[in-house]
């Protein structure tokens, strides 16, 4: 049996390895000191560190390679007739699932590399690891600037195109 993996496996798979090997060391800090970290004053303390810290420069590529990501498939799916992201992946509950594993499969790198990131920068600041930092900065980065990329150059391109159509002669 020939065992064939793809680059997105790849990376997800090293995404998914890296956060549970710092998962120890979040039990050990949770039990010693009670303290869960996310959305704690630590936290966000630790957001201005990480913007001035080693890798902040992701703070800038990674939304933006996103937003180009969400302008292609905006535009696919304004050529295509489909509603824009958002409002579908809100109101059109038959597509959800192909919404989000179209979604998905658009930025799935983007998000594994942006969690692999965020854990090496918390490395490199903080001298340790909170996977659960790093399992929602990581993505967030990437999915909110993907997800209002493609939903509005989806409506800006109907709205070129129903322009067009108006404009000419019948």
């Amino acid at each position: 049996m020939k065992l064939s993996l793809s680059r997105s496996s790849i990376l997800i798979s090293l995404a998914l390895a890296i956060l549970l090997a710092g998962l120890p060391g979040a039990m050990r800090r949770l039990v010693r000191t009670g303290d869960p970290y996310l959305f704690t004053r630590d936290f966000f303390d630790d957001m201005w560190l990480r913007l001035s810290g080693p890798g902040r420069l992701r703070f800038i590529l990674q939304p933006a390679t996103a937003l180009l990501v969400g302008l292609r498939d905006g535009k696919r799916d304004a050529s295509n007739g489909h509603p824009p992201f958002l409002l579908a992946l809100a109101f059109h509950q038959g597509r959800r699932l192909n919404l989000l594993r179209n979604a998905f499969t658009s930025i799935g790198d983007l998000v594994a590399i942006a969690i692999i990131l965020d854990v090496i920068s918390q490395f490199l600041i903080f001298r340790e690891v909170h996977p659960g930092a790093a399992l929602l900065v990581g993505p967030v980065l990437v999915a909110v600037p993907y997800s209002l990329s493609r939903a509005l150059t989806n409506r800006i391109a109907r709205g070129r195109a129903q322009q067009a159509t108006a404009g000419r002669p019948g």
